[in-house]
C-alpha cells in the first residue's frame, strides 16, 4: 500500500565511509581518491534510481498531453544513463569499485520507491519535480564535498548538474502558470506534489 508521503529523494548527510583503494588517479592521494570515490558511489545509486524512475513514468503516464511527456522522457532517460556510465567509470578510474547491482541500490539508497503508478500527466510531472529537486540538491552537495579533493570529479558533477537542471526546467515548464508560479510550490513529497499538480 502506498505511503501517504515520501521523503525527498536526497542523499543523507551521513559521514561517508571511504573504502580503501589500492591505487587512484595520478596526483591524488589514496585517501582523497577513496573519499571522492565514496561520494561518487552515492551519486551512482541516485542516478541509477533516476533512470528506473524515468522509465517507470514513461510507461505509466496517461491522459491529455501523454505523447509529449512520454517522448520528452526518452532523451532524459538516455542522458541520465550516460551520467550513470560516466560516474561508474570515474569511480573505477579512482581505484574504486562501482556497484550497479539491484540489491546494492536498494540497500544503499536513503529514500523509498517512486510513489505513483499509472497516473495523469500532471500528477507524474508534479512528483517528478520533487524527484529532480532531490537529486539536484544532493549533486550540489557532492560538488562541495569534492571541490577541494579532485577538480576532475568536481567538473564531472557540475556538468551533470547543469543537464539535470535543464531536464528539471522542462518538467517545471508544464507546472507553472504565466506568472511563473509552480503548482507544486511548497510541496516536498511526491504524493503531495502530484496532488497539487492535479489541482486536487
Amino acid at each position: 500500500m502506498p505511503k501517504a508521503s515520501t521523503p525527498p529523494r536526497k542523499s543523507s548527510t551521513r559521514k561517508r565511509a571511504a573504502p580503501k583503494v589500492a591505487f587512484t588517479a595520478p596526483g591524488l592521494s589514496k585517501d582523497d581518491g577513496a573519499t571522492t570515490s565514496a561520494v561518487l558511489a552515492e551519486r551512482l545509486v541516485a542516478l541509477l534510481d533516476l533512470t528506473a524512475t524515468l522509465k517507470h513514468i514513461h510507461w505509466n503516464v496517461v491522459g491529455p498531453g501523454f505523447i509529449a511527456v512520454h517522448e520528452m522522457l526518452d532523451p532524459q532517460y538516455a542522458g541520465v544513463a550516460d551520467m550513470v556510465d560516466a560516474t561508474a567509470e570515474r569511480i573505477a578510474a579512482l581505484g574504486g569499485e562501482p556497484n550497479g547491482l539491484p540489491g546494492h541500490l536498494v540497500a544503499a539508497r536513503t529514500w523509498d520507491d517512486y510513489d505513483l503508478g499509472r497516473d495523469s500527466v500532471q500528477a507524474h510531472l508534479g512528483a517528478l519535480d520533487v524527484v529532480y529537486a532531490g537529486v539536484i540538491s544532493a549533486h550540489r552537495e557532492a560538488i562541495e564535498a569534492v571541490a577541494e579533493l579532485d577538480p576532475i570529479t568536481e567538473d564531472l558533477l557540475i556538468g551533470q548538474t547543469g543537464t539535470l537542471e535543464q531536464y528539471h526546467w522542462f518538467v517545471r515548464a508544464h507546472l507553472q502558470n504565466t506568472s511563473g508560479v509552480l503548482s507544486t510550490q511548497g510541496e516536498s513529497t511526491e504524493r503531495g506534489a502530484a496532488k497539487a499538480a492535479r489541482g486536487r
